[in-house]
């Protein structure tokens, strides 16, 4: 999940050097991001179905091989082309790292447990993210570009020897997936809340950046050091918050997760009028913390009871929902920050996240609804 999520990030910094160095354009040299996030978006659910097939350690480590491998190609690639295609190919594997993480934490640690389990997901994807452009800045100050995709390969090998060794194998055949399993109003909604938080999420990295040099007048560093809040405060609240999961119950801290995250978009656009970067790192710090608190509440209360030959599928859906928000959140908060202004942005990211709030799912109706026949589901 670590390497997975540092692929995403360490790559931007990576853009205006590697726009010099191929002699390229923004819009050109901009697909070394897409190239990885689109491949990642649409080989998630495969990955996961896959792995229900054919067994999900053995795609794992076939992924996690690929990812690696593709590094590589990444560092030596002599030409764009070649170098997004090798992006392409990083993705791929990266979704199968995903997916399948989150399918093993299903299969092989306690109930009790499972909180704290997927908040150290949350943990990791958190940390990837906020080291990226700090750990990618130093490597090309230091090596040149090619050390920001070389510097996945020894942990890329480490991490597929410890798979190879220390993760279950499974021979699961998994059964068709029907439509009794879409019927399940904690999957449907689990996946819908999902997408509407990232979305919010991705709106504080796209927008921040423009209203923190634009509006508040910070410098390059300072912006940097202000956007690594967030990520830093999820990082540190993923643990603590599966803990609470494990403890509460996840329908109440989905509930907090998604307060905490509503208060701190309404307060965003109005508290650096008055305090500057306090007032800005304040409510960034309530959404990201709240972010924690719900994902690792979703995440446990979607991959709950889930039969064990459909782990992988689910899984990889729930990671899908989650880049459908990172992509809604890049495009269409971005058009509306344009448009409108951080008023306006945070407005809708607000109104996002109380609608999430209204679809909060009783967890008691989901045994109701799994004891019901695939033809009840039909009727």
């Amino acid at each position: 999940m670590l390497l997975s999520s540092l692929g995403t990030s360490i790559a931007n910094v990576a853009l205006p050097t590697l726009a010099q160095a191929f002699h390229a354009s923004f819009q050109q040299v901009q697909w070394i991001v897409l190239a990885y996030l689109l491949a990642v978006t649409a080989f998630l659910v495969g990955a996961g179905r896959l792995g229900d097939r054919l067994g999900r350690r053995r795609l794992l480590v076939a992924g996690i091989f690929l990812f690696t491998s593709a590094s590589v190609g990444c560092g030596i690639a002599p030409t764009l082309p070649l170098l997004i295609a090798a992006r392409a190919a990083q993705g791929l594997g990266a979704a199968a790292m995903m997916a399948l993480a989150m399918a093993f934490v299903g299969e092989t640690v306690p109930k009790e447990k499972s909180g704290a389990a997927m908040g150290l997901l949350g943990t990791m994807s958190a940390a990837g993210t906020a080291l990226g452009p700090s750990l990618g800045g130093f490597l090309i100050a230091g090596f040149g570009w090619p050390a920001v995709f070389f510097v996945s390969v020894p942990f890329g090998i480490v991490t597929l020897l410890l798979a190879h060794r220390f993760l279950p194998a499974n021979a699961l055949r998994p059964a068709p997936i029907r439509l009794a399993m879409f019927g399940d109003p904690v999957l449907s909604a689990g996946f819908a809340m999902s997408t509407l938080v990232t979305t919010v999420v991705m709106a504080t990295l796209v927008v921040g950046p423009f209203y923190l040099s634009g509006t508040l007048g910070l410098d390059a560093a300072r912006v940097g050091l202000v956007m690594s809040c967030g990520p830093l405060v999820a990082a540190l609240a993923g643990v603590p918050a599966g803990r609470a999961v494990d403890r509460f119950g996840a329908r109440r801290i989905t509930i907090a997760g998604l307060v905490a995250m509503a208060a701190g978009s309404a307060l965003l656009p109005m508290l650096p009028v008055s305090f500057g970067v306090i007032g800005y790192i304040a409510p960034l710090a309530a959404i990201t913390a709240g972010y924690a608190l719900f994902q690792a509440a979703n995440n446990t209360a979607v991959m709950a009871d889930i039969r064990p030959d459909q782990r992988g599928v689910v899984s990889g859906m729930l990671n899908l929902s989650r880049n459908l928000g990172l992509i809604a959140g890049a495009s269409v908060m971005g058009s509306i920050f344009a448009a409108g202004g951080m008023r306006l942005t945070f407005a809708v990211a607000a109104a996002l996240v109380v609608l999430a709030l209204g679809i909060v799912p009783d967890q008691r109706v989901r045994r109701t609804v799994r004891d019901r026949t695939p033809a009840q589901y039909t009727r």
